[in-house]
C-alpha cells in the first residue's frame, strides 16, 4: 500500500468541514486548512501523517490566530497514535487543541476532541498524600529522575529502622519496637509486611527475615543518611 501523504488527508477534511457549512481552502498563510463561516471564528486544521511534537507546536502557534484549531492524523496510522491514543487525546485537551482522525480510503473523519479551554480538576486527596509524603520523608534520599533503585519513601525509611532494630535486638512486639525506634506506625509495618522483611514468631512477636537482612545491606547508605538527618531517634540514644 502506498504511503499516506498530508494531501491525502486534505480532501476528507475539506469535505467534512464543508458539510458543517464552512467554506474551505488549503494553504492559507502557513495553515494547512482554513475553514470560514460568516459570524464564526475560523477553523484551522494542521495535517500530519503521524502524531508528533512538531504537529503539536504547529497547533499551538495557530492558536494566536483562532481558538478553533484542530490537529488531523490518519486513523489507520501506526506509531505514537496507535500506541498512545488516549494519552494523545488527553494532551490535546490540556492544550485546548481539537483532534481529528482521518481515513483517506473511505473519506471518514472522526472528531475525537473539539477545542476548548481546559481547567484541570484538582484532587485534594492526592495533594494531601503528596505533601504528607514530603513531610514524613527524612532528608532527601532519592535523586529526582533516578531509575533502577526503589524510591526511598518515608514508609521504606520507617521499615528499615524497624528491620535494623530487630536485627540487633531480636524478636519483639510492635509496642516495644515502636518505643525503641520512634516509628509510630510500627504495628502496621509489621502486620502488612509490604517488602517481606518481617515474619511473626508467635502472637504479637515479630523477627526480621533473610530478605530484611539483605535489605539492610542494600540500603546501608540510606540508613547512614537517615541517622544523620534523624539524630533524635530513640534507638540511637540508648
Amino acid at each position: 500500500m502506498a504511503a499516506i501523504s498530508e494531501t491525502d488527508l486534505y480532501g476528507p477534511v475539506k469535505a467534512f468541514l464543508e458539510g458543517q457549512g464552512y467554506a474551505v481552502k488549503g494553504e492559507i498563510g502557513r495553515c494547512d486548512v482554513v475553514a470560514v463561516s460568516e459570524g464564526a471564528d475560523p477553523v484551522i486544521v494542521e495535517l500530519k501523517t503521524t502524531f508528533s511534537l512538531p504537529l503539536v507546536f504547529q497547533g499551538l502557534q495557530r492558536q494566536s490566530v483562532s481558538d478553533l484549531v484542530y490537529l488531523a492524523v490518519p486513523a489507520t496510522g501506526g506509531g505514537l497514535w496507535k500506541r498512545q491514543r488516549r494519552d494523545i487525546v488527553k494532551l490535546c485537551r490540556l492544550l485546548g487543541l481539537g483532534l481529528m482522525a482521518v481515513d483517506p480510503g473511505t473519506g471518514h473523519v472522526e472528531v475525537h476532541l473539539d477545542p476548548a479551554p481546559y481547567q484541570p480538576r484538582k484532587q485534594p486527596r492526592a495533594r494531601q498524600r503528596l505533601l504528607g509524603e514530603f513531610q514524613r520523608r527524612v532528608g532527601d534520599p532519592t535523586m529526582g529522575g533516578g531509575r533502577g533503585r526503589p524510591v526511598m519513601t518515608a514508609y521504606r525509611q520507617d521499615a528499615l529502622r524497624c528491620a535494623r532494630h530487630l536485627a540487633a535486638a531480636g524478636p519483639m512486639g510492635p509496642a516495644a519496637l515502636r518505643d525503641a525506634t520512634g516509628v509510630a506506625r510500627t504495628g502496621t509495618i509489621l502486620r502488612d509486611d509490604v517488602y517481606g522483611w518481617f515474619e511473626r514468631v508467635e502472637r504479637g512477636v515479630y523477627r526480621i527475615t533473610p530478605a530484611g537482612r539483605a535489605a539492610l545491606e542494600t540500603f546501608a547508605d540510606a540508613l547512614a543518611a537517615l541517622d544523620g538527618e534523624h539524630p533524635g531517634c530513640p534507638e540511637h540514644n540508648r
